[in-house]
């Protein structure tokens, strides 16, 4: 492999870095080389190492230096989230915690729409049970007035759970939307 050849192929790994970004980092491989000199060509790329881990040590540098400075403008801060995205990306890591994350999310989805189901099970044993009851006060009364009672305990605490499971649902996507809140303002919490 050639120099023009091991930049060409950088370059096109380093492609989605913003514009000053990438022009810096180009520079300073070019500079790289020329030190190296014409005779050391194959000495620097094999120091260098494979195109893809030098693009993404690149990436993750440049991900550690946006965020120890702090933006200054609102474009500087779109820049350093878009870095710290090609960052993630970069990581070998990432996707399998994203897809735990999902995961967790679906079990979580999924966990209240039992939850809610469950209730309105609930509700509709109730119902059933003081249409039933009343049938059966004209044949025992006893039998009719015992399952008219349970019957509208039942729909009395169904109606509690479907509220409560509405309000529990609330709570929960205030706390998520909290969280991603505060994970896409760096973990900074501001005040209001």
């Amino acid at each position: 492999m050639t120099r023009s050849d091991y930049m060409t192929i950088l370059a096109h790994h380093l492609r989605r870095l913003p514009r000053e970004d990438y022009n810096r980092a180009i520079e300073y491989f070019e500079e790289y080389f020329d030190d190296a000199g014409p005779q050391q060509e194959q000495n620097a790329i094999e120091d260098l190492g494979s195109l893809e881990e030098a693009a993404k040590e690149l990436i993750m540098n440049l991900a550690e230096r946006n965020v120890t400075e702090p933006p200054k403008t609102i474009k500087r801060g779109i820049h350093t989230a878009w870095i710290g995205i090609l960052g993630i990306c970069a990581a070998p890591i990432a996707i399998p915690v994203a897809l735990v994350i999902l995961c967790l999310l679906f079990t979580c989805v999924l966990m209240i729409l039992t939850l809610l189901l469950g209730a309105f099970c609930i509700v509709a044993g109730g119902i059933v049970g003081i249409i039933g009851g009343f049938f059966l006060l004209f044949q025992t009364l006893a039998d009719g007035i015992a399952t008219l009672g349970l019957g509208l305990f039942l729909l009395g605490f169904g109606i509690l759970c479907t509220y409560g499971m509405f309000y529990l649902d609330r709570w929960i996507l205030k706390k998520i939307t909290a969280i991603l809140g505060r994970i896409t303002k760096g973990g900074r919490r501001h005040e209001a």
